[in-house]
């Protein structure tokens, strides 16, 4: 391999823009196909839109760096925001970058420029507290990409881990994706034993009752092709973590196309503001039956 190779594969001035035909090309040249398909190198087509949903209740000390990860992801995308009346200061926060998009957008109108067509927010106010599940199916009805993702914005969940998950939808394979956290082959924080062990139950119960081989039912990371989430976005109706049984169960009985791929992990404690409790592992039970024997 030339320098000149490698110079015009990787030199940053030429501004080759990541997962576009260009930059495949460029790196398919140096590293050859096969090595390519392993490194997870791959075109998304530059129509591609990507809607990504993050419900929000309470989380002021990270909403700002949850929405720069996103951003930083280079995909084309717009980023939906459904918060579900906030008490700690972060509807405040929400609703300035509202006003600064409002403001940036009628600027760029009244300059005669193009108002860009990726990282633009979209900003949805619930007006009580309803629950995960009610955010995120607002979050579904606003959306308005080709593909959808579920992204909570508590940075359990690494945003950089995008192409990865987009990939089988973008080349096919898949209609729907989840991002399981027990695969083994991403790095994962350690805590709760006896929440680890209500995941994996969780998980063969629902497998159980859809006939699937899932390894992590109740990740946020779920992603969704368009005509998907136009099927089964009008019948959800859990308004808390429940959601997460009832979307599996929905997907599995459509006969949806449905891949796992592996994610990193890194999660919280209750000191610093996980929510979820024993209750919701017993709704998620109820819902596993529900749906899963009734649809």
């Amino acid at each position: 391999m030339s320098e000149s190779e490698i110079e015009v594969a990787f030199n940053p001035h030429h501004e080759w823009v990541p997962y576009s035909q260009e930059w495949y090309d460029q790196l398919r040249r140096v590293l050859g196909s096969a090595a390519c398909r392993q490194l997870g190198f791959y075109v998304i087509p530059p129509h591609v839109m990507v809607s990504v949903v993050i419900p929000v209740y309470n989380e002021r000390e990270t909403i700002l760096e949850i929405i720069r990860q996103v951003r930083d992801v280079p995909v084309r995308k717009e980023i939906v925001l459904v918060d579900d009346c906030s008490k700690d200061g972060t509807r405040d926060i929400l609703k300035q970058l509202e006003d600064e998009e409002r403001a940036f957008v009628e600027q760029a109108n009244a300059d005669g420029r193009p108002v860009l067509t990726t990282n633009r927010l979209t900003i949805v106010f619930h007006e009580q507290n309803r629950g995960k599940g009610a955010a995120v199916r607002t979050g579904f009805a606003a959306a308005k990409g080709d593909i959808v993702l579920i992204q909570d914005a508590d940075l359990e969940y690494d945003p950089a881990e995008y192409p990865r998950l987009l990939r089988p939808i973008v080349e096919g394979q898949a209609d729907v994706v989840f991002g399981s956290r027990f695969l083994g082959d991403q790095p994962h924080r350690v805590l709760y034993f006896w929440h680890y062990l209500a995941n994996k139950t969780l998980t063969t119960l629902s497998n159980c009752f859809t006939n699937l081989n899932l390894t992590d039912m109740e990740t946020c990371y779920k992603v969704f092709r368009r005509e998907v989430i136009d099927e089964i976005g009008p019948q959800l109706a859990q308004e808390r973590f429940g959601i997460e049984p009832e979307i599996t169960a929905r997907v599995a009985h459509a006969g949806y196309r449905i891949y796992e791929m592996s994610i990193s992990y890194s999660g919280r404690t209750y000191d610093q503001g996980k929510k979820i409790g024993w209750r919701d592992g017993v709704k998620a039970l109820w819902c596993i039956v529900r749906y899963g024997l009734f649809g």
